[in-house]
């Protein structure tokens, strides 16, 4: 080979890798996801809206950060819905991958697992599926909740009821879990500020298959509304049961478990089920940026042949955050994406967001607002319909 065609050839590469060097700049972002264990339906759900997001980025040839555009490239591990794996996991993500920005792992209580090691290292996390507000209440700076607060997922729920059944006899029962169990702590005081009665109040076992005795306490309190739940398995099961024992109770309201679409797998023992939910498909939301909710349903549907849960639609939402974040802050340095997180006022295909800036609370979400949703069956089809706040409903309530 002639030294002349060797510097051809050399030249030729170089231009080439600079061509590439060009469109392969990416960032990473990293997080875990619960494959396996029982997270993992919601787990699994809320990578999908990662991912989709991702995908509609990439495709449109990355996130724009001053004179620079970005691919997203994600970094994720099965924490099989383990604590002890997501602190290894998210070390190993930040450490070893060298993940810039991070998602959340679903729960709350692996995201307070993973909000230790974010912390630690100066990482920012957004975080969904975590409502609990223990760990923004902990002097954490890099953490930006997309949920809404526990404290306000049964109070749609309790405002219901005491406009039905000023009466109610009412059954607290619930998985003992961190974000069950925060829930409850705030709606066994908005059912006393309702002038309801509490006829049970009961935690199970995450590990419990067979609520029989547990219904036949509430059957021997002589309840008409359960208030509780816990995440999908438990929920799904305890619906099933409540069913099949006849039950007979007026008024049904279960956390996460029925707003998944796999829940119309249930039939009968669906319907009047209802769910405090962060997000359904039907809100009408004008988007300051992204798709409307109609647009981004449509979307997933297309991409997964299943309607998505508001567990899908915060995932997907935590990248527009994240994007717009980066875009406004011209940057990927932390300290300026943080800043401008810091600052946001937006609204999204899943509503409002801004986060609290005050130290004794910060990244807790104040702005999102929850609707309560409800199975009904319409024309011999389950459907899941918005029955609260009246400015939202699509349907009337089914008692």
């Amino acid at each position: 080979m002639t030294i002349t065609r060797l510097m051809l050839i050399v030249a030729a590469a170089l231009v080439t890798c600079s061509h590439i060097c060009v469109a392969d700049d990416s960032f990473t972002i990293g997080f875990t996801v619960s494959r396996t264990g029982k997270l993992n339906n919601e787990s699994i759900a809320q990578m999908r809206g990662f991912e989709l997001w991702r995908d509609e980025v990439n495709a449109k040839g990355g996130i724009s950060a001053g004179d620079k555009r970005y691919k997203v490239r994600f970094v994720s591990y099965d924490d099989e819905s383990a604590n002890t794996r997501v602190q290894q996991l998210y070390t190993r993500i930040i450490n070893q991958d060298k993940a810039q920005f991070l998602f959340s792992p679903y729960s709350s209580g692996l995201v307070a697992t993973a909000a230790i090691v974010s912390e630690q290292h100066g990482r920012i996390m957004l975080t969904t599926g975590a409502a609990e507000e223990k760990t923004y209440k902990l002097g954490n700076k890099n953490l930006f909740q997309v949920y809404s607060s526990a404290d306000l997922y049964l109070a749609g729920a309790v405002q219901v009821v005491k406009g039905l059944y000023s009466n109610a006899e009412t059954a607290l029962v619930y998985k003992d879990d961190p974000l069950s169990k925060a829930v409850l702590q705030s709606a066994r005081k908005q059912v006393t500020e309702a002038g309801l009665r509490t006829a049970l109040d009961e935690a199970y076992s995450p590990e419990t298959t067979d609520f029989g005795p547990v219904i036949n306490k509430i059957i021997s309190a002589k309840a008409d509304v359960l208030l509780g739940g816990g995440h999908y398995s438990d929920g799904a099961t305890l619906a099933r049961q409540l069913y099949d024992h006849k039950a007979r109770l007026k008024w049904v309201t279960l956390l996460v478990a029925p707003d998944n679409p796999n829940f119309a797998t249930l039939g009968d023992a669906a319907i009047g089920v209802s769910v405090p939910s962060q997000w359904e498909p039907q809100v009408s939301f004008k988007p300051d940026f992204g798709p409307t909710a109609a647009e981004f349903a449509q979307r997933f549907q297309a991409e997964y042949a299943i309607e998505p849960g508001y567990h899908a639609a915060a995932g997907y939402a935590a990248g527009l955050l994240l994007q717009h974040a980066i875009e406004q802050a011209g940057t990927l340095d932390q300290a300026k994406v943080a800043d401008v997180l810091n600052k946001m006022d937006v609204t999204t295909m899943f509503g409002r967001t801004k986060f609290s800036t005050n130290p004794k609370e910060h990244g807790l979400q104040i702005g999102h607002e929850m609707v309560l949703a409800q199975w009904q069956k319409k024309d011999g089809k389950l459907v899941k319909e918005v029955i609260w706040p009246k400015a939202a409903k699509t349907a009337d309530i089914l008692y």
